[in-house]
């Protein structure tokens, strides 16, 4: 079945470009005279269409190609079975031994992010020197060579980030660790992993800000800006520790969830988090999960149940072709179609949302008839629950949710907690981001507890809060 490729004669400049690029001749000079004085072109073998869209690419909105229907694409895939490297299916879960002999270490924040990694079966890692993640690019450069992976040190941020997408689309799971700075930079490199729908782990250890800020001050400060950074307004997945224990399990939970949805996934921790020194429980053997591959299949969604697509990694022999633009089912530009345009956005949301209830992780503590609910993440949460116990021996009916899963952000249990008519309290290092987010969920109160001055909040101010309404 040939492709539908339309050519707009009011558009067409004349420039003999497509003629020029196209690699089966599938465009010639028309009688007709265009705009520019010159003969337009007109389509004579839309049957020996490959569909790399250079024509699109060198003459966006003259020239547009209908993508193949599903079915068809798929039938094209299956005849060039034979022109692909055999390879079979893989991907999926698996139980590995785990790097380090199984028992209680002692190590930080930082540490605790390098060994989960490099357990998770991270092979790549790119970055930039930046305070308080510097311990994470220092480790990772010592001990990747002995893994038979891949480390460099990047010129800057932006960098970093493109060559990591880069060694995803190799095969391998791959990795960058930042702060506030280097994080801002690194959002269009996110907005593409977002849109080509690459599997990576960004670390990013909060300091307070904005600018150079604190450099070595603790802060939570981008809690928003990992969830809305990118242009584009897609969905994330974003995680946040309170411990070194749940450093260490979420950053494996990280690599899971990337290599199942095939999105990029972001570690929050901060500067106190990231040099914190605690005790951590090593198993014997750890679960993780390889993204999946099966030949033939398309590269990219949407897909008919919203999950995540088989990807093939350069050298596969697959005909893959990898773009930020609009793009089809195998990867094609399709920049004119507001449909494709349309169907793919909703897909990359669905992709998320529809397994939202799985991937939300929230501790709870107390909540049975708490009248005052405290919602605090990360480092934060470390202090109030102390000061959520402590106002509960003085009688208080308060309890806390920490949500260790900050996107998709735990919406339903919020507005279930809220039924009952209870106020939310929200300390926070930051002014303020989360009860922001908090209240357009319910119409409850919501306090705010901002602390944006680069210290860990004490706990005995929440709890003075708690009991005395003083803050």
């Amino acid at each position: 079945m040939p492709r539908v490729i339309t050519v707009d004669h009011s558009l067409c400049r004349g420039c003999n470009l497509c003629i020029e690029l196209c690699p089966k001749s599938i465009f010639q000079d028309s009688a007709e005279i265009g705009p520019a004085g010159l003969r337009v072109k007109e389509v004579i073998s839309p049957d020996n269409c490959t569909g790399c869209g250079l024509c699109e690419l060198c003459c966006p909105g003259a020239i547009s190609i209908d993508p193949l229907p599903d079915e068809v694409f798929t039938s094209i895939c299956a005849e060039q079975k034979d022109r692909r490297v055999e390879t079979n299916a893989r991907g999926g879960w698996k139980e590995i031994n785990s790097l380090l002999t199984p028992g209680r270490y002692f190590m930080t924040g930082n540490d605790a992010i390098v060994e989960a990694a490099l357990a998770a079966g991270c092979r790549f890692f790119a970055g930039y020197p930046i305070t308080p993640a510097n311990e994470i690019l220092e480790e990772m450069s010592r001990r990747m060579k002995g893994l038979g992976g891949k480390f460099i040190q990047a010129e800057d941020e932006i960098a970093s980030v493109f060559m990591m997408l880069g060694a995803s689309w190799a095969g391998l799971k791959a990795m960058t660790a930042t702060a506030g700075p280097g994080f801002a930079l690194m959002q269009e490199g996110l907005s593409l992993a977002d849109m080509a729908e690459v599997p990576c782990v960004i670390v990013n250890v909060q300091r307070a800000g904005p600018s150079t800020g604190q450099a070595t001050r603790p802060a939570a400060m981008d809690m928003r800006e990992a969830r809305y950074g990118s242009h584009g307004g897609v969905q994330r997945i974003v995680l946040y520790p309170d411990s070194v224990q749940e450093t260490f399990d979420l950053t494996i939970e990280s690599f899971n969830l990337a290599e199942r949805f095939r999105v990029p996934v972001i570690l929050l921790s901060d500067g106190y988090l990231s040099h914190l020194s605690e005790k951590v429980e090593i198993g014997e053997r750890l679960r993780v999960y390889d993204r999946v591959y099966i030949p033939g299949e398309p590269a990219f969604g949407p897909t008919p149940d919203s999950s995540a697509p088989s990807m093939p990694r350069f050298g596969d022999g697959e005909d893959l072709q990898v773009t930020g633009s609009t793009h089809d089912r195998s990867g094609k530009r399709s920049t004119a179609d507001p449909s494709v345009q349309e169907n793919l956005v909703f897909y990359l949301d669905r992709k998320i949302l529809s397994r939202r209830e799985e991937l939300v992780d929230c501790e709870e503590m107390l909540l049975d008839d708490a009248e005052v609910v405290v919602v605090a993440f990360g480092t934060a949460g470390r202090s109030a629950k102390w000061a959520v116990k402590e106002a509960r021996k003085l009688g208080r009916a308060v309890g806390l949710l920490r949500p260790r899963t900050v996107y998709p952000f735990p919406t339903q249990r919020i507005m279930e907690l809220s039924r009952s008519g209870a106020k939310f309290v929200v300390p926070e290092m930051s002014q303020g981001q989360m009860s922001f987010v908090i209240s357009q969920c319910i119409a409850n109160e919501v306090v705010p507890l901002p602390q944006p001055n680069g210290q860990i909040i004490d706990p005995r101010r929440i709890l003075g809060y708690l009991t005395e309404g003083a803050w």
